[in-house]
């Protein structure tokens, strides 16, 4: 099984992943976090950097950030064409159709919370210690864009959520409601596969 975890900054991608982490077995589990691309990854076929991550047979695979950076960040940000990320959205159903047709699960998450939620979030990250360090300039200055980010966001779950691998849409602004949700839908999909095979 492979599995997608996105949101916005403070959406609670990275505490969906160590819970996720904390429940499974660690023995079949490993979490992918990829920052941007090496000048080896930007010289070889896009999905190159993340087709080597994908799980084997009886394992679990966790991408926190993944393929689909090109058509929300580089997109938003402008860090490539219109052509690429237009493009990306059939690479993206091919690479997910392939998965699939391997005997992959592919689930992927989208944990959606309001704006006010997310101010009120990266606001209590301020005022907390040990949290501060996850709070960055480019956190205020990705919000300014938070219009931007929502139309990328509404394009990509509407051309890329297929039958073979659809989205998930987590209401977030709980954070016990949408990890339930998380876990219910990952249980779903298990039994699914489990009944078809």
């Amino acid at each position: 099984m492979l599995i997608v975890i996105g949101g916005v900054e403070g959406a609670g991608k990275s505490e969906t992943v160590n819970l996720l982490n904390e429940w499974m077995d660690p023995r079949h589990i490993h979490t992918h976090a990829f920052p941007p691309p090496s000048d080896e990854e930007r010289e070889r076929p896009r999905m190159w950097r993340f087709w080597r991550h994908l799980p084997r047979r009886g394992r679990f695979v966790l991408f926190d950030r993944s393929w689909y950076g090109r058509v929300l960040v580089e997109r938003v940000e402008g860090l490539c064409a219109e052509r690429d990320w237009m493009r990306a959205y059939g690479e993206i159903n091919d690479f997910e159709q392939a998965m699939v047709a391997h005997g992959l699960v592919v689930a992927k998450f989208w944990l959606a919370i309001s704006k006010q939620e997310q101010l009120r979030r990266l606001n209590a990250r301020e005022k907390t210690s040990f949290k501060r360090f996850k709070l960055t300039p480019d956190n205020w200055r990705n919000r300014k864009k938070w219009e931007a980010y929502e139309g990328a966001v509404c394009d990509m779950v509407d051309r890329t959520s297929t039958q073979h691998a659809p989205w998930t849409l987590v209401e977030a602004n709980d954070k016990c409601h949408a990890r339930i949700a998380v876990l219910k839908t990952l249980c779903a999909a298990i039994e699914a596969r489990l009944d078809a095979m």
